[in-house]
């Protein structure tokens, strides 16, 4: 009876004893390839690096479209949707043969929307220097938080207010014709 005991208990022996050489084995593969196994499994945040800027929330290119005016996307739908908005129009004027007066029309537009887009840019960018200051001195509430979460929405709204009002503006100056090959010329093919 030991003898049919102690064979059963060999295949369980052969059974632990691979396993022990795999997970020697691949401890190591692991030592002689140098790698840390916490380095492995942990993954880099995709913010690494970036609690050097000076705004944490804003790149050194969104401050930079901020401070001049840039559109950023803002009226991404108005442009997608037969909006051509006016600086854009102004470097296709010769193209959509637009007469001087128009062109004056559709600068001032353009003028108006850039000095605006300018104002709020430098707005937005002091609100979220004061949000993130307030956060790096750990000086910040659920009510302060809340509040310049709020003001920074409306700065938000306001800026992209001025880009897609200026596609609206500009869109009623222009014939369907000019639109339409605005379109073309953009690539946006309906």
């Amino acid at each position: 009876m030991n003898n049919e005991m102690f064979k059963n208990w060999s295949h369980v022996a052969e059974a632990v004893s691979g396993v022990a050489v795999v997970v020697t084995l691949v401890f190591l593969l692991v030592m002689v390839s140098g790698c840390d196994i916490r380095a492995a499994v942990a993954q880099e945040s995709p913010y690494a690096g970036q609690q050097h800027r000076p705004i944490k929330s804003l790149s050194e290119k969104e401050v930079n479209a901020l401070r001049d005016g840039a559109g950023m996307g803002f009226a991404k739908m108005a442009e997608l949707n037969s909006y051509p908005g006016p600086k854009h129009v102004l470097a296709v004027a010769d193209e959509l043969e637009l007469s001087d007066a128009l062109i004056a029309r559709t600068q001032s537009i353009y003028d108006e929307m850039h000095g605006r887009a300018v104002a709020l840019g430098e707005e937005l960018i002091a609100a979220e220097q004061a949000l993130d200051r307030r956060f790096a001195d750990a000086s910040i509430d659920e009510a302060s938080l809340h509040e310049a979460l709020s003001d920074i929405g409306r700065i938000r709204a306001d800026l992209r207010y001025v880009h897609l009002e200026a596609h609206l503006k500009q869109r009623r100056l222009l014939s369907d014709d000019q639109v339409a090959r605005y379109d073309e010329l953009r690539g946006y093919h309906h």
